[in-house]
């Protein structure tokens, strides 16, 4: 499949572009990106050009439809790309790895607000409020029931890689950048995801932004 066109925003900031687009890459699909600079006067104006929502991540379709919600775009991407198995084969393990990607998708909002994902930050313990240590405290106990329950074939939240991984991606920059002394079966989970090629290519060009003039 050709012609699709993922609109995101900076790799160094966007939490929410990230997720689709390790989606697209995993699935081995090709793709054109459009980036958006975040935190500009104009970025409101230059998103509504190209998304009528206001929301970036969005996905242009061949045809012209547009996906504009990340979980939706990775739902798409699992439908488009069966071979990349986006979701656990066995249904009890799909519904869970649903409801971990749901919980990440409408919830965490002091994670969300008080350590804002930033490739390029190195800030032990900076932001941590007692609302953001029950959000990962929450994390970290959900990473390690499902590595604990559904692991043992990878070393993904469910063995092989899924729309789960895709989902709390961004929170592996957030917990590198902000969060020490975590147990080492999460530590374990986050050097694997961080050794994945689209999250090595993602960190990469987010630094590189970081580093420009």
């Amino acid at each position: 499949m050709s012609g699709l066109q993922l609109i995101i925003g900076d790799k160094r900031f966007s939490s929410w572009s990230l997720r689709p687009w390790l989606a697209l890459v995993h699935a081995g699909a090709e793709f054109t990106e459009v980036a958006i600079k975040l935190r500009q006067p104009n970025t409101r104006e230059e998103v509504l050009k190209v998304s009528p929502s206001g929301k970036i991540p969005a996905l242009r379709l061949e045809g012209g439809a547009l996906v504009w919600d990340s979980l939706a775009v990775c739902e798409w991407v699992a439908e488009a790309y069966p071979a990349a198995a986006l979701w656990p084969a066995d249904p009890v393990a799909r519904a869970v790895a649903r409801s971990a990607a749901a919980e990440m998708h409408s919830g965490y909002q002091a994670l969300r607000s008080n350590m804002s994902m930033d490739v390029a930050a190195i800030a032990p313990g900076e932001g941590e409020t007692p609302e953001c240590r029950a959000d990962i405290d929450r994390i970290v106990a959900l990473w390690s029931e499902l590595r604990g329950t559904y692991g043992a074939g990878g070393p993904y939240l469910f063995g092989s890689f899924s729309i789960a991984d895709c989902m709390f991606a961004p929170v592996i920059f957030r917990f590198r950048s902000y969060v020490r002394g975590l147990p080492k079966v999460v530590e374990d989970y986050m050097a694997a995801m961080l050794a994945h090629p689209g999250m090595q290519a993602w960190d990469a060009a987010g630094k590189a932004e970081a580093a420009a003039p």
